[in-house]
């Protein structure tokens, strides 16, 4: 499922928020000052990691959006082996601990396949974590048949990865498709003669920086 949601919390955190809240009301019923504090900052922190701000996607469909919030750690021309087996443009963002970790699809289209990959969790802001770490990659075809791969990695802490849409599935640049827990990386596999817009190093914000603009009809 891909969700349009206006919830200002995404829903993997609330299963989290509410045990923190039993456990702050007990501990302050029972006046345990020390663990209400432990709890209360666990609550606070909880709330800020799983926030989920609304975003008004930029530019038109050709632009591809950034599906992460985070800075752009590579932007290279590659030969992907692994997802679209061609030369591309790859885009890598790093996600830190206190980044918005909501995904969101980057351009409209259908989604052609979903491929899991197990693997280490070294940490995500290294090239090598695109190879090694465990990920799942969402391919997306577009109304003008041009494929591009989103692929979520796992790093050194996070241990999820969240994924709702199934192969078939409809899907709109700037919804919502999913999330990693805890600190990770997205990478985006585009045509080679895509024009980006961005720079290693340039902060994103997902569902509305443009990353690149796709190739026009017939020229991918």
């Amino acid at each position: 499922m891909v969700t349009r949601e206006i919830d200002k919390f995404a829903r993997e955190g609330r299963p989290i928020v509410g045990i923190g809240v039993i456990f702050l009301l007990f501990s302050l019923a029972q006046h345990w000052w020390v663990a209400s504090a432990i709890f209360a900052v666990f609550l606070a922190f909880s709330l800020y990691f799983f926030r989920n701000p609304d975003r008004t996607p930029q530019g038109g469909e050709n632009d591809v959006l950034s599906p992460a919030d985070g800075k752009v750690v590579q932007n290279e021309i590659v030969f992907d082996d692994r997802y679209l087996k061609m030369q591309c443009r790859k885009i890598g963002i790093f996600m830190s601990l206190f980044d918005v970790h909501v995904n969101r699809v980057p351009v409209t289209g259908t989604v052609e396949a979903i491929e899991y990959h197990p693997g280490k969790f070294v940490s995500a802001n290294l090239d090598k974590a695109s190879k090694d770490n465990e990920q799942n990659a969402l391919i997306i075809k577009t109304k003008n048949d041009t494929l591009i791969a989103v692929v979520q990695i796992a790093g050194l802490i996070a241990r999820r990865i969240v994924c709702y849409p199934v192969v078939g599935t409809k899907i709109e640049r700037g919804t919502i498709f999913g999330m990693i827990k805890f600190g990770s990386r997205l990478d985006i596999y585009l045509p080679e003669n895509s024009t980006v817009h961005i720079q290693v190093g340039e902060k994103v914000r997902a569902g509305e920086t443009i990353l690149a603009t796709l190739p026009g009809e017939g020229e991918a």
